[in-house]
């Protein structure tokens, strides 16, 4: 038999024994310098993140320019060339073909002079005088271009007079204030 004694010995001697404790973790000197960097790595590819999109969302949406614009720019800079002749002319009967390409949706670069006034003759773009008066433009261009006729500057600033002529009769109407859309109208005014 198990005495008292005996019984508050072993009692005792269980309580006595523990179980092996967990490791200690010895603290790294370096961690919490890991753990910044990092915070701060995301810190940046979000505001990054965020400035890229701002900046998508934010563009500013800037109207093309119209074609007759264009041609006349286009024309003003072609007469820095009227001392070279070929190069003049050149400049300035592509900016009327490439105008009228524009501005009608007449494919006139690709094509011969005679080609280009035969398929403008059979449509309602021009104006018949406007026609004959292009026709006699664009075959005195030609001379300069491809039989090496090697006209005057009064010759020279009387085709560039042609083409702008031509650019100025067939330029759209402006756009009144009464025309435009509510939204247009306000960002014109804020302009």
């Amino acid at each position: 038999m198990i005495t008292n004694a005996t019984a508050q010995n072993a009692a005792a001697a269980a309580g006595d024994i523990r179980d092996i404790k967990p490791p200690v973790e010895i603290p790294d000197g370096w961690a919490w310098l890991w753990w910044t960097l990092a915070i701060l790595a995301v810190i940046v590819v979000a505001v990054l993140i965020w400035r890229w999109w701002q900046k998508k969302t934010n563009v500013p949406v800037v109207p093309p320019i119209p074609a007759h614009v264009r041609a006349k720019q286009k024309l003003a800079d072609a007469l820095a060339l009227i001392a070279q002749p070929k190069p003049f002319v050149t400049a300035v009967s592509d900016t009327a073909r490439f105008y009228l390409e524009e501005r009608f949706r007449f494919r006139a670069p690709e094509r011969t002079t005679e080609e280009f006034l035969r398929e403008l003759g059979g449509t309602e773009l021009l104006a018949p005088k406007q026609k004959d008066s292009l026709g006699g433009f664009l075959a005195s261009c030609d001379l300069v271009k491809f039989a090496k006729y090697e006209p005057g500057e009064n010759e020279l600033r009387e085709l560039h007079g042609s083409a702008l002529r031509l650019v100025e009769e067939t330029e759209p109407p402006p756009i009144s204030n009464a025309e435009l859309p509510p939204a247009v109208e306000m960002e014109r005014i804020e302009n």
